[in-house]
């Protein structure tokens, strides 16, 4: 109770000031009163007791000061007006004031925008219940080198009998479906799940109902949940949706629900959710084509899940039959394991490296700032001294004093924080409307009250920090020598430019750090260029992914001929040079991997066979990416048609099966023991597939239609994508001119979603592009901001030393020799920073391993070239601050004095 009073009545003395200084004085003079009434008691007379009375208390005002300093709005009331006066002494020196905020904004906008997509990307947690408890269902198999192993329906099933540390686990896929009814076909996105999928993630319908156990019945009446944007698009967001059919090419299913507006799935917003519905009883072990989530219990761990997994791993074995072809053996061989992680880490990936990489390259330009600040305030609080010593002469404190000084360099940083959440603001929407990199989560990324928070801490802690410097130096003014002194006459000693000098080389060795960052990243990104990707001229080709489902078009022949007859309707298209037909297009999303036989080998007990990775074309497809052929041939139709009972592999691929490309020709190979072999036809170069910075995957080439291939007796690809080569690539009356070919053999066909192979290479260097971008402005604006630090102080220098100078050159010395004296310093103090600079590159550099490419962390061509630019460019700054030192006039300087 006694808190609150204290806390109203230190409220009220605020706002209401004049009436809280007539209540102290009234009870000052009350004081004084009652003195004087007791002095008179005791025989004093008036006048008397007056005057004792007052020698007793002292001085009325004093005495005033002395009440109202009891109070804790006392010390707040005396804060506020230091920082009244900070702002009218920031506002007298404009100049200075300007330089300051807008070096300070600079680094504190830069670090507030990658603080803000660090906090969207890395630090918010996934927008579902307990999102912490959801966990990604991946397996691994070292003995066929496969890290991410995807979920099983073996599996799947076996660990909904069996799992202790899961709530529930769910099985799903994404792609496409193909919606026709309407008036033109149309693709949509979609997820296919087991009926735990949405529960898992905590998701209730906005109408209707979620999945149920029946749902996943084969033999029941397939249902389908859509988005919102769907509902309205195609709805008109009417509440008789629920019961509808929607035509799944030829597949009806009927909508239960509506999902919520905010849905979506890893980083992706599906227009449907359908019940994925397989039969247990037609199950077999291997089919590793589905991904897995799971909830863990309440408190388990992944480690107490993945010990629980390895259990069940061998009860799928016994409960579900091996495919034909594949043996027990095989199985143990590929030494499958739980590798169970985070269901965000599998949404964000490793960006999380770059963005903290990037957010310490922004640190260290705020720390480049704040010492350039520094030096300022240190030029400013000099020049200031004899104020200092006249107020610390009329009796004010140390505290006081250094109050005053460090309350005007927390102004600067929270006023700079300001202006820096703007340019946060204008980075990111630059980011986002810029075509360099797709980062994870970005919807998530903005200015919210963290990123606030944090633009609030940094900006005052940092300024404070910075701010101590000159409040150490000066807070302990000599008020004999500043009262005598204080201009020009007075002789500076070394210790005035000692820590001028420390903060300017502390400036050059950041930057340097920064610059050999930034030197990797080009040397990398050179790198990354100069490999050749397999293809050519990739802003020339146009890729076309379509699918054709089997509900429609059921007989494999009758699909081949189709697509075939789409590709002579392609080719004849105004402009096209040529055209093919790819199960997946280089760099543009997941691929199939499987194992490969070769007669030629054994594999003794029935061990597996090593994995390569698979891709199907057509005749043409090698010619139309630009990907030489070094020995043999391509394919023929007649190779389709006649069972497709051939194969090509890549480079690497012959290399490692069979020592050298010829070598490979005429050799015999096939997907499974029970398949009929393929004759190897042709050798091709290498294909990166995943990426210019990713190894090249060893590659075989199938054909698109085939006979007795992976079990199957008839076998062709239904989801594919065309490759047109034109120089009309990427134009919008191409896109048309596609699509009226393709209506013209196949009518129910969507909308097909066309892309330029230019577009999938540039987003395999995105990141690296991103990084590269980020990091050169950083390390720009950091030899800027050196060099500025630079040139300042030995302007500054030469100020001080106007007097000195003047009789140098009265006294005959040579004007060169006083300018090189000045650039000798800067010379020396840029060559120490680069010394210290250097060493911290190479304590700092490996930690950036991850994002190179070719190159060395410690690449002596980089740091030598990244030192010899500095120290060029702070000799040339020396220079040109120097030369004021050849224009002072000895007669002026001396009268001056």
């Amino acid at each position: 109770m006694w808190f609150v009073r204290q806390l109203v009545r230190g409220f009220r003395n605020l706002l209401r000031r004049k009436h809280a200084d007539k209540d102290i004085a009234d009870e000052v003079e009350s004081y004084y009163a009652e003195a004087k009434a007791d002095l008179e008691t005791r025989g004093l007379g008036s006048e008397e007791a007056t005057r004792a009375a007052r020698m007793a208390l002292g001085s009325p005002t004093a005495f005033r000061e002395q009440v109202r300093s009891y109070g804790w709005e006392s010390a707040l009331d005396g804060i506020l007006q230091d920082l009244k006066y900070s702002l009218r002494r920031l506002r007298a020196t404009p100049g200075f004031t300007l330089v300051s905020i807008t070096t300070l904004a600079l680094g504190l906008g830069a670090a507030s925008g990658i603080f803000s997509i660090i906090n969207g990307v890395l630090l918010k947690p996934l927008p579902y219940a307990h999102a912490d408890q959801l966990v990604s269902l991946w397996m691994t198999a070292p003995g066929v080198k496969i890290t991410d192993l995807n979920m099983a329906p073996s599996i799947y099933f076996t660990m909904c009998d069996e799992q202790r540390s899961f709530q529930a686990v769910s099985m799903f896929t994404t792609g496409s479906a193909n919606v026709i009814g309407k008036v033109h076909p149309e693709e949509v996105h979609g997820i296919a799940a087991t009926h735990e999928f949405l529960s898992i993630l905590g998701i209730a319908p906005q109408l209707g109902r979620s999945f149920e156990a029946g749902d996943d019945n084969p033999d029941g009446e397939r249902t389908v949940m859509i988005s919102d944007g769907y509902w309205h698009s195609h709805f008109g967001g009417s509440r008789e949706v629920l019961g509808q059919r929607v035509n799944l090419a030829g597949d009806p299913a009927t909508v239960i629900g509506v999902l919520p507006a905010s849905f979506e799935f890893l980083d992706e917003k599906p227009d449907m959710v359908l019940a994925l519905r397989i039969k247990r009883s037609s199950v077999q072990l291997l089919n590793f084509s589905f991904r897995g989530v799971g909830r863990l219990n309440p408190g388990a761990t992944i480690e107490q899940a993945s010990a629980d997994f390895a259990r069940i791993l061998p009860m799928a074995v016994k409960r579900f039959p091996l495919p034909p072809g594949m043996t027990l053996r095989m199985y143990d061989d590929a030494r499958i394991a739980p590798n169970l992680r985070p269901l965000k880490k599998d949404l964000v990936g490793d960006i999380g490296k770059t963005l903290w990489l990037l957010m310490a390259t922004v640190g260290i330009v705020l720390l480049i700032a704040c010492a350039n600040v520094a030096n300022l305030l240190l030029v400013r609080t000099e020049a200031r001294q004899q104020e200092l010593a006249v107020r610390a002469a009329l009796g004010a404190a140390r505290m006081r004093i250094a109050r005053v000084l460090l309350l005007e360099s927390v102004t600067l940083g929270v006023i700079a924080g300001a202006v820096g959440l703007g340019l946060c603001w204008a980075l990111l929407r630059a980011l986002s409307t810029s075509d360099l990199v797709h980062l994870p989560r970005a919807a998530g990324i903005g200015i919210d009250a963290w990123v606030v928070f944090f633009t609030i801490i940094v900006s005052a802690g940092f300024s404070a920090l910075f701010g101590l410097i000159p409040v150490v130096r000066y807070v302990r003014p000599q008020p004999a020598n500043a009262l005598r002194g204080g201009g020009r006459s007075m002789s500076h000693g070394k210790d005035r430019q000692q820590v001028r000098n420390f903060l300017v080389v502390f400036q050059v060795a950041l930057a340097l750090v920064l610059l050999v960052t930034s030197g990797l990243m080009i040397r990398t990104f050179r790198n990354l260029h100069h490999v050749d990707p397999g293809f050519s001229n990739a802003g020339e080709v146009e890729t076309v992914r379509i699918i054709i489902p089997d509900q429609q078009v059921k007989e494999p022949e009758r699909v081949i001929r189709m697509e075939q007859a789409m590709l002579d309707k392609l080719q004849a298209v105004n402009g096209v040079t040529s055209a093919s037909i790819t199960s997946s297009v280089p760099m543009g999303g997941p691929e199939m991997n499987n194992t490969v036989f070769a007669a030629d080998k054994t594999y003794p007990g029935g061990t597996i066979a090593p994995v390569r990775r698979y891709k199907s074309i057509v005749p043409g497809y090698f010619a139309t990416m630009g990907q030489r052929m070094l020995t043999g041939r391509d394919l023929t139709w007649s190779d389709l048609y006649n069972g497709g009972m051939v194969a090509i592999v890549s480079e690497n691929t012959a290399r490692d099966m069979w020592g050298t490309p010829q070598a490979a020709l005429g050799k015999r190979i096939r997907p499974t023991d029970k398949d009929d072999w393929r004759e190897v036809v042709g050798v091709v170069a290498d294909e990166h597939t995943d990426g210019v910075d990713k190894v090249a995957p060893t590659v075989v080439y199938w054909p698109l239609y085939a006979k007795n291939f992976e079990t199957d007796a008839v076998s062709v690809q239904r989801y594919i994508s065309f490759v047109i080569r034109t120089p009309r690539a990427g134009s919008l009356s191409l896109r048309g001119e596609i699509q009226d070919a393709l209506w013209s053999v196949y009518a129910d066909l969507p909308l097909a979603q066309t892309d330029t192979l230019e577009m999938f290479y540039n987003r395999s260097l995105a990141r690296t592009s991103f990084t590269l971008l980020l990091l050169a402005i950083a390390g720009g604006m950091a030899l800027l901001l050196g060099l500025v630090g630079l040139y300042g102080m030995i302007s500054y220098a030469v100020s001080q030393r106007t007097r000195e100078i003047g009789i140098r050159i009265a006294l005959g010395a040579p004007i060169a020799q006083v300018t090189l004296t000045f650039v000798r310093s800067g010379l020396l103090l840029s060559a120490i920073g680069c010394g210290c600079g250097l060493a911290g590159a190479l304590i700092l550099a490996p930690l950036m391993k991850s994002l190179l490419f070719s190159v060395s962390p410690s690449d002596p061509l980089t740091y030598v070239a990244m030192s010899v630019s500095l120290i060029f460019t702070a000799s040339l700054a020396s220079y040109l601050s120097a030369r004021k030192a050849a224009k002072v006039d000895p007669v002026e300087a001396l009268r001056a004095e």
